[in-house]
């Protein structure tokens, strides 16, 4: 088989040439979209590799499920190790078994369409079918990119909208009677530097003592630590480049650090063990990695034990986030010790913290520029 660019109007196609049986040249033309010959050599050169290597199907022959299960071995790069689980479990245990024996070329939006209507009445939430809608859109997008297809037909399906829940926070009392009760937990220190700093499960599980700086109080944020399917442990780079961030820690919550790492000391000491700075701060007693799963369970066990409302520990963050900002902390300075991209996320996450910050501003207004006495009388 051979490849050739060749411009038809002002777009270059693949022209894929083969002989027949008989020995006479057939040519097969895949439209690329390209408005220039170097913008079309990419696809030309993906195609012929894919000659070479056996794996290459015709477009018009290649099903969603061929496509899909190519489409993740390429893409997988693009992903963290528990990104590409979630891609390809959605692949596997969803979109191809429904839509997998669909030619590529004659996917029609209403199948898509019909197809999310169907998990939605099973009983799955809008929200992650809205995840389905993500990967198989990103799968065509990169189709169309090839030029195997001639549109991304995800674009013309409406995604589920994701129903709005009532955020779960604890206030300051909340917070002081947990830490109160999980005082002798092994996972308080943990429980602690989460409710005190707004870290993600991930970051905290991953951090290690060179990350901490004790005589300036801050913690750096580097990268994050995930169990895969099979229990192994990856460690991750942060989700973005403000997730890598430095975090000011409270004289309190660098204390309980303290305390940790000097426990953590005399525990290896025992053991005959030295305590090096690279040593993960939070796990277990020979320094392994403690699985994400064992803490949100003790979470859950201990949050239950206090007699409080049941939040999930990712709500450790929330609370953080919603006390900073109802003490008139500026947002922008949430934002960074979380980890936002932007502050638009920030915003978005807690706008129900917002109205009450926005009276207390306007209150505030009032006492910085009018007379005192004047303002007492609009208020009378």
């Amino acid at each position: 088989m051979r490849g050739a660019l060749v411009q038809r109007g002002k777009v270059w196609s693949v022209v894929l040439s083969t002989k027949d049986d008989s020995g006479k040249w057939k040519q097969k033309w895949i439209a690329t979209g390209a408005r220039s010959k170097k913008e079309a050599q990419p696809v030309l050169t993906e195609i012929m590799s894919k000659v070479n290597k056996g794996t290459y199907v015709a477009p018009g022959k290649q099903t969603l499920g061929d496509f899909l299960n190519q489409w993740l071995l390429d893409y997988k790069g693009n992903l963290s190790p528990r990104g590409f689980e979630r891609y390809d479990s959605i692949a596997h245990v969803h979109l191809i078994p429904a839509l997998g024996n669909i030619p590529l070329t004659q996917l029609r939006p209403e199948q898509l369409q019909r197809f999310y209507t169907t998990e939605l009445n099973k009983g799955l939430s809008p929200l992650t079918v809205r995840y389905f809608h993500v990967v198989i859109h990103k799968a065509l997008q990169t189709a169309l990119e090839y030029g195997i297809v001639s549109r991304n037909v995800a674009d013309a399906v409406k995604a589920p909208k994701a129903e709005h829940t009532d955020m779960e926070t604890w206030d300051g009392m909340e917070i002081a009677h947990f830490l109160e009760v999980s005082i002798d937990s092994p996972y308080y220190a943990l429980f602690y530097t989460a409710l005190f700093t707004g870290m993600r499960r991930s970051e905290m599980l991953a951090l290690r003592f060179q990350d901490i700086d004790f005589l300036l109080s801050q913690v750096s944020v580097s990268r994050g630590l995930h169990q895969l399917k099979d229990g192994s442990y990856v460690f991750t780079q942060p989700k973005s480049a403000k997730s890598r961030r430095t975090i000011a820690l409270s004289p309190a919550a660098i204390l309980t650090l303290k305390e940790h790492k000097e426990k953590q000391g005399a525990l290896k000491a025992q053991l005959e063990v030295q305590q090096r700075d690279s040593d993960l701060v939070f796990s277990d007693i020979e320094g392994k990695p403690l699985r994400p799963n064992t803490v949100t369970r003790a979470w859950a066990i201990l949050a239950e034990r206090a007699g409080l409302k049941p939040i999930p520990l990712h709500s450790a963050r929330h609370s953080h986030a919603s006390i900073m900002l109802k003490q008139g902390v500026n947002p922008k300075i949430v934002q960074e010790r979380l980890g936002h991209a932007t502050i638009a996320i920030t915003m978005d996450i807690y706008s129900s913290v917002l109205p009450g910050l926005q009276e207390a501003a306007a209150n505030g207004f009032d006492k910085m520029v009018l007379p005192r006495t004047e303002v007492q009388n609009q208020i009378r």
